[in-house]
């Protein structure tokens, strides 16, 4: 995937909304699938959200997989690289420092609930520069008020630096489902099994099939979200069964595939929003 991914130049207008005296300022663009925002960094936090596409974020701390329903919160002068997986529509939010430190000091996935899609919408609606007690103001105090009580997804794909570790980690992330054995995974990386069980921990904090399993939750959620079936969903992340997939999905996100489906569902009947 690497060398077929397309660098595109950094927009000026979202440099430009860095310094504007404002809490929280909205910025659209359009991004084409495997388009690549290089490693860069903003003074402002960022809440990096599409109303439609896939996008995968790279910190030097860990990788994000990004579908419609959630946001990735990336803390100031937190460097990271956006990957698009597909046609992206961005609608992001630049918060400033004062109001950042609430949003926590690492990057967290977040689930956008409906209204704070539309208060995001409607910001981008507003002027960047406006007044405190205006509508748009009124707007970013909601938008504040909802980030501060959007619940976290325990889902994070944690990176090491290993160059070993590395070469086995990019592998499972171009093809989650594939059926290797540890010894397997360990020749891609060109390590042994006993260095591969060493340093997983070690560099990422999670024991080799624990960071599988992250893989394979950022992968689930997408394909659901995509409204792929759970048992092509189990079948394409290679579980024997789809109650084995469900299993470990419920353990991890304490909601069965159907609920985590039946609350997608409900959001967008409410949202009156197309399936993805």
């Amino acid at each position: 995937m690497t060398a077929k991914l397309r660098t595109v130049s950094p927009s000026r207008e979202a440099d430009a909304l860095q310094t504007i005296p404002v809490p929280v300022v909205a910025f659209a663009r359009e991004l084409a699938y495997r388009d690549l925002l290089s490693a860069h960094s903003h003074p402002r936090g960022q809440l990096l959200y599409a109303v439609e596409g896939v996008m995968q974020v790279r910190t030097p701390q860990g990788v994000w997989v990004v579908p419609p329903q959630r946001a990735l919160w990336v803390p100031p002068h937190v460097a990271h690289e956006i990957r698009m997986l597909s046609n992206v529509s961005m609608r992001t939010l630049y918060i400033a420092s004062a109001a950042a430190g609430a949003l926590g000091e690492r990057c967290r996935l977040l689930e956008v609930s409906v209204l704070l899609r539309e208060l995001i919408l409607a910001l981008l609606a507003e002027p960047n520069d406006y007044a405190a007690g205006s509508r748009g103001g009124h707007v970013a105090e909601l938008i504040l008020s909802e980030l501060a009580r959007a619940p976290a997804i325990p889902i994070e794909i944690p990176w090491p630096g290993d160059r070993r570790l590395v070469a086995i980690c990019e592998a499972i992330l171009a093809d989650p489902g594939r059926q290797f054995a540890l010894a397997d995974w360990a020749d891609v990386g060109g390590a042994s099994v006993r260095t591969v069980i060493r340093l997983f921990p070690k560099e990422t904090g999670l024991q080799f099939r624990h960071w599988v399993q992250q893989v394979h939750l950022s992968e689930a959620l997408v394909r659901l979200s995509n409204g792929e079936a759970v048992g092509a969903v189990a079948q394409a992340l290679g579980y024997k069964s789809q109650s084995a997939f469900g299993n470990m999905f419920r353990k991890a996100l304490r909601a069965s595939p159907h609920q985590y489906l039946q609350r997608q569902e409900k959001r967008r009947m409410v949202s009156g929003a197309q399936p993805d």
